[in-house]
């Protein structure tokens, strides 16, 4: 048994029973979903090998998930293993710090969400003008991407398991075009060397090409929010993010390993779409059609769809699990009498990423990675204090190295995030600084909790039967 703090008004008895109505999400279905919350595929590397060259990309892509996933993997284990709650992170940083910091861990997570969903119907579209320039209108763009948020809404709505299958397939099916890349490759070696041909760093530089490698690792932690929709969470989570790490790992290194041994040089990957060009080299023509090519800008659109999807997912029991907490307003707690699906949390979050369509949000990693950065940090703070204050608690996986290994699990990874923010203060964002405008949301976070304290209830903490016997 493990205590939760819930609305006292929500039966314990009532939320065991309904979830032993509906299926729940098995391991491969989770990897599958994280690995779309995380990365999405090889597509988004580009700029990492573009900026550092070959070698130096290639040992960034190879020595972070060291440094920053693995680290990350492994607290997400402990935590998921230990306080399998719906809200994920939010629901540990709660029982760990209080409810102000776990009001703050939604509050960036849920802020993050408005500027980084709106990227990914982009990036479908994106790919979609490539195969159909008529989607290069303006209307006809915005009716794609809303096709993206509205198809995305439904499948959440249609329930979880849904979801996990959708995300399972698509990983098979964006894969195949970069398998036959890996595979054709040794039969092009060297073909695309010229004596004037330069693979040397062109762009961002090494620390810049870590910068951009630390935005396609960043995400482990949410799947963590579905947590009472899986199958055995205590056991599947830790599977599930080591099997992930290992996973995006090597669909963003073997892609640039075989490539680098056929001769194309680092700065092909400058440009938006560079693996489709790369690809119609490899590939070449059949009757005049780029097949590869084809295949790659495919695989393209069903990255940022299953991206999206996925995301939609885990965003949705963020308000969930506040609703149920007293955060907020109850309507967002209701749930499908079918799939039992949080359809209000995910209705509303689908309507505020549809508005933002517009903006033209371009990868504002500094955003991005100021904002996880924090939620993160409070994670891994939260994880040394479990340790302290409930040793008692039930640990399906814990980080090696006793009390001391949970504290330097978070040491590389915050060294990295303060690295991060300190090289990439240049960008803006609605004419101010990045790292401003970052800071101003984070404040806001305080502002909004201290202001509406007021109108929440008080919450009676409420036994509820642990997940892995629901």
């Amino acid at each position: 048994m493990s205590t939760l703090s819930l609305p006292a008004q929500i039966p314990s008895q009532a939320i065991s029973t309904a979830r032993k109505r509906v299926a729940k999400l098995t391991l491969w279905p989770l990897v599958a979903a994280t690995f779309f919350m995380v990365s999405g595929g090889t597509y988004g590397t580009e700029e990492i090998v573009h900026g550092a060259g070959y070698g130096r990309g290639i040992l960034i892509l190879l020595f972070l998930p060291v440094l920053w996933s693995l680290p990350t993997a492994f607290m997400i284990g402990e935590l998921s293993s230990a306080l399998p709650a719906e809200g994920g992170y939010y629901a540990w940083v709660r029982r760990g710090l209080g409810n102000f910091w776990g009001f703050q861990e939604a509050w960036l997570s849920l802020a993050a969400s408005i500027f980084d969903m709106a990227i990914y119907p982009t990036l479908f579209v994106f790919y979609l003008k490539q195969m159909s320039p008529w989607f290069a209108d303006g209307n006809h763009a915005v009716m794609a991407g809303l096709f993206v948020v509205v198809t995305c809404a439904a499948l959440n709505i249609a329930g979880i398991r849904v979801v996990g299958i959708t995300s399972l397939w698509l990983f098979f099916l964006l894969s195949a075009p970069f398998a036959i890349l890996v595979v054709m490759a040794p039969f092009k070696a060297g073909a695309f060397a010229t004596p004037h041909s330069d693979s040397a760093a062109t762009g961002l530089g090494l620390l810049g090409g870590v910068l951009v490698a630390m935005w396609n690792y960043m995400g482990w932690d949410n799947a963590s929010t579905i947590a009472q929709e899986v199958e055995r969470p205590q056991r599947t989570y830790p599977r599930a993010m080591l099997a992930a790490v290992v996973l995006v790992s090597l669909t963003y290194v073997l892609p640039f390993f075989a490539v680098y041994f056929t001769g194309v040089p680092a700065s092909t990957f400058g440009g938006d779409g560079a693996w489709a060009e790369v690809a119609g080299l490899v590939g070449g023509k059949i009757f005049g059609f780029e097949w590869l090519r084809f295949l790659i800008v495919l695989g393209g659109m069903m990255s940022a769809f299953g991206m999206f999807n996925a995301l939609v997912m885990s965003y949705s029991r963020l308000p969930l699990a506040m609703a149920r907490d007293g955060m907020l307003p109850k309507v967002f707690a209701r749930l499908s009498s079918k799939t039992r699906a949080p359809w209000v949390a995910i209705a509303v979050c689908a309507t505020c990423w549809a508005m933002c369509l517009g903006l033209g949000f371009k990868r504002l990693i500094t955003l991005d990675i100021m904002l996880y950065g924090a939620s993160l940090m409070l994670e891994f703070v939260t994880l040394v204090v479990l340790r302290i204050r409930e040793p008692q608690l039930k640990r399906e996986f814990r980080v090696p190295g006793g009390l001391t290994g949970a504290i330097l699990a978070g040491v590389f990874p915050g060294l990295l995030l303060l690295l991060a923010l300190v090289e990439s203060g240049s960008e803006t964002v609605l004419g101010l600084n990045g790292l401003v405008f970052g800071a101003l949301i984070i404040v806001a976070g305080f502002v909004v909790y201290l202001t509406t304290k007021k109108l929440r209830p008080q919450i009676q903490p409420v036994v509820i039967e642990d997940a892995e016997t629901a």
